[in-house]
């Protein structure tokens, strides 16, 4: 065939016959007259023209962007989605959900909702004054809006992702019309949320294709050669435990080296280290199983031995309600659904336990396949840096609290602190990146800082101060921190009485809850100081909060309300719209876990 007869080259044949290939007479009848109409328009503008035709104009669409966050990562992906619609002629608006006005709902158009759950269900606190307005009975019918959300969260958590869930169901009770399904991502949110982006944009803009929306964006979003998806192996400068006799705890302080990785971090921000699982714990769950170490599994298109799938691969230290639910349907286990149909016996049993557990206390007949795909994969964990860039160059530093229980007669581990602690070594090598954290940042101005932390969260302190050292700021800071025994928990005591020496930290106030009778904790310092504590904020402090989520934190949360009251004396209402409105300012910022 030449080239009189056949125009087209090899490779627009194939994809024709790809095309092609299985379409119906209806669909080839289409198809026909979409190509006739192309053909008839080409030629009717090259006939009064004499030329090809220019480009005809895109209408702009116009997408608002909505963001609620505690960390920091439902603002990156909405710039990134914004980034990605900018390259598909979309006019995007990124607010966060502090700075939006609810009543301009009833005039947006094309809305995009991107938004954490925060603790048991909550919202963080950004979201909270949206999710009221929207769920409650002020909200306005919002029949021409179109609207995608995408939540985030973690599915170790009892409420996955409910503030999501709760604003697409208000949106669809107000009227309002989905251009993409809700999408709930786990920890592990990352091929999820970029799916949802493309989809939603390809919805948005038809004519955008999945490969053009995806490949355009990576090279404007690629910021560094080393991310979560390609970690760095950072080398092990120091290990070192810090608590000392008689402790109940084991912590370690752990230097590892960046050097030649390009990555940068700031105080505040986390190191993430990719674990790997106990090998009693692999070991037991091959034996119990009685499947094959060594057969072959897929995940995510990637094949590993059934044993390397469940060391380096897999979450099995702890279990989550979405694994326990798919366990429970493929194994018809009767038991199992009435532990899944009682919220106090599921509580109960997820507490502590593992995948180990679930193939002893409800056995099952398994494939090693069918085992790994009920899993969730193994995410990396997150600790605080305790250590600032400025000063200690291309190192980073972490301080990790080791897990280790009994439980049923088995000793229970961490994924990532046992492993960190048992089998790393000086100058062996881990994966690592580095996760930003843009919620929880030093004040660019110098201003007074009151920090308050227990256990490990006193880690993001210790690079703070480093920082404001370097900077050649001295005083105005303010420590407060717990743990349970003075000679045994005092986390990095010689640094901070070397720094209070110097006055570069200007007061410290240590609650240990072991050494007397009566337990004291932080918040109840707090209260012992709530006269200069209210005078730091009215004079302009910042407040940071780093440590425990269930307990610690709503302590230290109660306890500066009560101050707030007493100190300024005024009403509950007054004194939490006190406590927001230093939120709003990025004056009360929290770290908890």
């Amino acid at each position: 065939m030449n080239l009189k007869t056949n125009p087209l080259s090899e490779h627009q044949l194939a994809a024709l016959a790809q095309l092609t290939e299985g379409l119906t007479s209806e669909q080839v009848l289409w198809l026909s007259g979409y190509l006739e109409g192309r053909l008839a328009a080409a030629e009717l503008s090259v006939s009064k023209t004499g030329a090809a035709p220019a480009p005809a104009a895109v209408p702009t669409t116009k997408l608002t962007i909505l963001y609620g966050t505690d960390t920091g990562r439902s603002k990156e992906l909405a710039e990134k989605l914004a980034e990605k619609s900018t390259l598909q002629n979309i006019t995007a608006n990124v607010v966060s959900m502090y700075d939006y006005k609810v009543r301009q709902l009833k005039d947006e158009e094309n809305l995009a909702v991107i938004v954490s759950t925060h603790g048991e269900g909550e919202p963080p606190d950004m979201a909270e004054d949206f999710h009221k307005y929207v769920t409650g009975k002020r909200a306005q019918r919002l029949e021409q809006l179109k609207y995608a959300v995408l939540a985030l969260g973690d599915k170790s958590y009892k409420f996955f992702c409910k503030t999501g869930e709760d604003i697409d169901t208000a949106f669809t009770k107000l009227g309002a019309t989905g251009i993409v399904p809700l999408v709930k991502c786990d920890v592990d949110f990352e091929e999820d949320a970029e799916s949802w982006m493309t989809n939603l944009l390809m919805n948005l803009v038809p004519s955008v294709s999945d490969t053009t929306t995806s490949n355009n964006v990576e090279g404007v979003v690629a910021k560094s050669a080393y991310s979560k998806k390609n970690p760095f192996m950072a080398t092990v400068l120091e290990k070192m435990k810090i608590t000392g006799r008689g402790s109940d705890k084991e912590v370690y302080h752990l230097e590892l080296s960046l050097d030649g990785s390009g990555l940068t971090y700031e105080p505040g921000d986390s190191v993430g280290i990719f674990p790997k699982n106990p090998q009693s714990l692999v070991q037991g769950i091959i034996d119990k199983s009685r499947l094959n170490a060594d057969e072959k599994v897929t995940i995510r298109e990637n094949e590993f031995s059934f044993e390397e799938a469940l060391s380096r691969h897999l979450e099995i230290t702890l279990l989550t309600r979405d694994v326990i639910q798919k366990y429970a349907e493929k194994t018809g286990n009767a038991e199992l659904e009435k532990v899944l149909n009682d919220e106090l016996l599921l509580d109960q049993f997820l507490y502590g336990s593992d995948l180990l557990d679930l193939l002893e206390d409800f056995p099952g007949n398994w494939t090693a396949q069918g085992l790994t795909d009920i899993l969730r994969p193994l995410p990396a964990r997150l600790y605080s840096i305790s250590s600032s860039q400025d000063m200690v160059g291309d190192e980073v530093h972490a301080t990790i609290s080791v897990v280790r229980y009994n439980r049923k007669n088995r000793q229970r581990l961490g994924a990532c602190s046992s492993y960190l602690a048992d089998n790393i070594e000086l100058d062996d090598q881990i994966p690592v990146y580095i996760e930003k954290n843009p919620s929880f940042k030093l004040p660019a101005n110098g201003a007074r800082i009151i920090m308050v932390g227990a256990g490990t969260g006193i880690a993001p302190y210790r690079a703070f101060m480093q920082h404001r050292e370097s900077q050649g700021l001295k005083g105005n800071s303010w420590l407060f921190f717990g743990d349970r025994r003075f000679h045994s928990d005092f986390l990095y005591q010689i640094e901070w009485q070397k720094l209070l020496k110097e006055k570069q930290l200007e007061r410290i106030a240590v609650a240990f809850s072991r050494d007397q009778n009566e337990k004291i904790y932080v918040q109840h310092k707090l209260k012992e100081h709530q006269k200069d504590i209210y005078e730091w904020l009215e004079n302009g402090a910042h407040f940071y909060l780093c440590g425990d989520m269930k307990s610690m934190a709503k302590d230290v949360n109660k306890t500066l309300l009560e101050i707030i009251q007493v100190q300024g004396g005024v009403s509950e209402e007054q004194a939490e719209k006190y406590v927001k409105q230093l939120k709003r300012e990025k004056r009360f910022q929290s770290d908890v876990y």
